[in-house]
């Protein structure tokens, strides 16, 4: 039998799970036999994702967390630790945006929020350094480990509005490249580090500016489309297969890479 792709009894931690992707995923992941922890800050939204996997056969818990504080990171960790024994992939899929961070059509680069701004800057850029330096220490010690961080399409190209998000994202994926370099080269081939970077999702964060209440496109929505030959938004499920994946022994020779999952966005020109 082979076993390139077995995750069965993987522990997986998930930063930011609780989102439209992250559930998807953890669902996704859980049903492989992967021992799913979701951290988040939506305890109760958390909480519900965890007993519905739980109540279809899966392993998987929810903690609190708070991705910009690296002792109650740390705590995580080390409950994780406690229980499971181990740590085989860290996903970090926390982030976010925030309107003073955004420049709408209707505004200039000095309407920018510079507070607003450094926040998105944290919270998607930091708070993915963070559990990176937190969790990749048991996987130095265990000599194996797989990081995968979210990227995004805005890493690419430099989209209109999501300047503080774009500017994180773009960051992100160099800080892959720079990881994946680190870690092979100090800690040995074992340790793994990539990036997923999804397309076009409808999510609660981009919900309202991607659709109008009646479900149909607005014309940032409708910009997407006309951008991605495939022709609609992805599925959440259609992340699933890229990161099943990179933390199997699939991809055991593929570090510091950017994997896109976008129905061919970033490939159209015109």
């Amino acid at each position: 039998m082979n076993n390139l792709f077995n995750i069965k009894d993987n522990v997986v931690v998930i930063t930011g799970g609780t989102g439209v992707l992250g559930r998807a995923i953890a669902k996704y992941l859980a049903q492989e036999g992967a021992k799913v922890i979701i951290l988040g800050r939506k305890e109760e939204v958390g909480q519900a994702i965890a007993a519905e996997i739980q109540q279809a056969g899966g392993v998987c818990e929810f903690m609190k967390t708070d991705v910009m504080n690296q002792a109650v990171v740390q705590q995580n960790c080390d409950d994780i630790l406690a229980k499971y024994g181990h740590i085989d992939t860290l996903l970090n899929a926390a982030g976010g945006n925030m309107p003073g961070a955004t420049i709408a059509p209707d505004k200039t680069f000095f309407d920018l929020d510079p507070a607003q701004f450094q926040t998105v800057l944290n919270l998607n850029l930091t708070g993915t350094v963070i559990p990176t330096q937190v969790f990749l220490k048991p996987m130095v010690k265990q000599g194996k480990g797989s990081i995968i961080n979210f990227s995004s399409m805005a890493a690419f190209r430099p989209m209109t509005r999501v300047c503080g998000y774009a500017a994180a994202k773009a960051g992100i994926s160099n800080f892959t490249a720079y990881m994946a370099t680190e870690c092979a080269k100090k800690f040995g081939e074992g340790i793994r580090v990539n990036a997923i970077a999804p397309g076009f999702f409808i999510t609660e964060q981009n919900r309202s500016l991607l659709t109008n209440p009646d479900g149909t496109y607005t014309q940032r929505g409708q910009d997407v489309i006309r951008q991605t030959p495939f022709g609609r938004m992805g599925d959440p499920d259609e992340l699933c297969g890229t990161i099943h994946y990179l933390m199997s022994e699939a991809s055991k020779f593929v570090t510091g890479t950017v994997a896109v999952v976008d129905g061919g966005f970033n490939a159209f020109a015109m």
